[in-house]
């Protein structure tokens, strides 16, 4: 349940307020915004995926309401790594105001560009890397080194009068990485000495125990199933998983398959990351996926989108016998993927439809084809020990995530009430060590459909649900506007709801009866007269065919 909206006193000088604005509660939509001095930083600005419960949903973006009439007072954006939950929603919040400055690495400000170029903006850049110090108004940066599923992420350590704050953004402790790009804990180690008054840790891992595996021992999985792959292999994952892409492409090379990149997204970061040096594509092995109908099938692997069952991407449309590759029998397909929460039906349905189709389906739950990369609990005691943090916000997580990564914290000797389960809109302000709970903001979610944002509301959703789930009555009656009586009408049509419109011979008799008898009383207005047609065909369906389909009365005098 979201918590009751509480207004947080006026911001003190010298205290730090703290607002995270997505990303609690759920993975995705991290946006978190410091105000110092009349002053804001923010960290990171990402999209949520919309769930099945969400039809018609492109995006749903961080509700930026508390900060919208204060645009001008934004020093910078600090983007952490090149992730859609983190960098996604960066081109709707520079659309307000298109010369905020925007902080990250080389691979994650590359990634960016090429998002806003899409939307026509050419962005205020200011590339940094690990070690780097920068400051923004009142807000001293440095960045530091972690390892993630994505090359060149970086925590930031966020210096004030009011004290310190670290924010890992996503990260991991793989200790053989791919890219030999490790989690820096020397400068961890550094920074507890120092003293960090406010720890933000990824959570997403919290509740698994013990230490997420190695990357590299992904690579000879992809090896092996490829290798006994009898046709063609399609291997999908995220559009940004450098990493991944990196061992299909050497997976590929060993085995003497070429490789086709598809899904525009997919074409367009792999192409950032080898140009950047961030991918190594052994020589040979990419082809353009306009030729790739010319390589024998036993010798051909194609990279895609769509490891989450999203209904448009490209899996999903192979799924349906609606992409231009018919897959079927012989043909293997690898997750190579984690589920994002929400998702797990959509990826199953794409699952079993392969699976009708002959298709061979290899993901997480039967071979070693996923590592994550986020840390697990074993990782984050690590850094509790290692920063002994005076107060801890978990971020980035579900609830439980959240909740485990807190009992971590408290297991490790940091006390409880130093320890904050927060959700998106909840404000704390920090001073002198103590950080104070004082307030929590209404926030809702901000969707994308199609060229429109924010104007989709979640009572417009309940009615695209109810459209596709129950179905659509229509009624049209003409009436006499001294007497009630029905003119013309009822006519009644539905879609969705019944083959044959006659199934609604029984409730017109109804339907004149109640607008009688609404006249009778007194009624005179066309919308009083509607709502006495919509109550009448509502029970009438509810009763009879324990449906809700939607109702749409239109009464007009004549």
């Amino acid at each position: 349940m979201p918590a009751t909206e509480l207004q947080p006193p006026a911001l003190q000088p010298g205290t730090l307020r703290v607002i995270p604005l997505g990303g609690l509660g759920e993975v995705g939509r991290n946006m978190t915004v410091y105000e110092l001095n009349g002053k804001l930083l923010i960290v990171d600005v990402g999209v949520l995926f919309p769930e099945e419960h969400q039809p018609g949903v492109d995006l749903i973006l961080p509700d930026i309401a508390p900060i919208r009439e204060r645009l001008d007072d934004i020093v910078g954006i600090v983007l952490t790594h090149g992730h859609e939950d983190h960098i996604g929603a960066v081109p709707y919040l520079l659309r307000l105001k298109n010369d905020i400055p925007l902080l990250g690495s080389t691979l994650t400000l590359a990634l960016v560009e090429a998002k806003l170029k899409e939307h026509r903006i050419k962005p205020y850049t200011l590339t940094v890397r690990e070690g780097q110090r920068e400051h923004l108004g009142p807000f001293g940066l440095e960045f530091v080194a972690v390892n993630h599923s994505i090359p060149d992420a970086l925590a930031v350590a966020i210096r004030t009068e009011a004290g310190m704050v670290l924010h890992t953004g996503d990260f991991k402790m793989d200790q053989l990485p791919l890219d030999d790009r490790l989690t820096d804990l020397r400068a961890f180690a550094r920074l507890g000495e120092e003293g960090v008054d406010l720890f933000l840790p990824d959570s997403t891992n919290a509740d698994i125990p013990g230490f997420t595996p190695l990357e590299k021992d992904i690579g000879p999985v992809l090896e092996a199933v490829i290798a006994k792959a009898p046709r063609r292999v399609i291997v999908a994952s995220f559009a940004s998983h450098v990493h991944r892409v990196q061992q299909v492409l050497d997976a590929a090379a060993a085995n003497g398959r070429r490789v086709a990149l598809i899904g525009r997204s997919m074409v367009r970061n792999m192409g950032i990351a080898a140009d950047l040096g961030f991918l190594k594509v052994p020589e040979g092995v990419l082809i353009d996926f306009k030729k790739a109908g010319d390589v024998p099938d036993d010798r051909i692997v194609y990279m895609s989108t769509g490891s989450q069952g999203e209904p448009m991407a490209v899996l999903s449309r192979m799924a349906n016998g609606d992409h231009q590759i018919e897959v079927g029998e012989g043909d293997t397909v690898i997750l190579a993927s984690s589920l994002i929460p929400g998702n797990e039906n959509a990826v199953y349905r794409v699952i079993d439809n392969l699976t009708r189709l002959g298709v061979k389906v290899v993901h997480k739950a039967n071979a070693k084809v996923h590592v994550s990369g986020h840390a697990a609990a074993g990782e984050l005691l690590y850094c509790y020990n290692i920063l002994k943090p005076r107060n801890v916000l978990p971020v980035h997580g579900e609830f439980r995530h959240l909740t485990a990564n807190a009992q971590l914290a408290i297991e490790t000797g940091i006390p409880a009430e130093n320890t904050f389960i927060a959700e998106n809109g909840t404000v704390l302000d920090l001073r002198d060590g103590v950080v104070r709970m004082v307030g929590q903001l209404d926030l809702g979610y901000v969707y994308v459909d199609g060229s429109s944002v924010g104007t989709i509301t979640d009572a417009d959703l309940k009615d695209r649900r109810i459209l596709a789930e129950e179905g659509f009555i229509s009624i049209f009656v003409a009436i006499d506007p001294q007497n009630g009586r029905a003119i013309v009408g009822p006519e009644i049509h539905s879609r969705g709801f019944a083959e044959d419109d006659s199934v609604f011979d029984a409730v017109r008799p109804k339907i004149v009866k109640a607008l009688n008898e609404a006249a009778e009383n007194g009624v005179r207005d066309q919308h009083s007269y509607q709502q006495v047609v919509r109550r009448t065909v509502g029970r009438w369906v509810n009763t009879q065919h324990r449906r809700r389909p939607m109702i749409v009365p239109v009464v007009i005098e004549a």
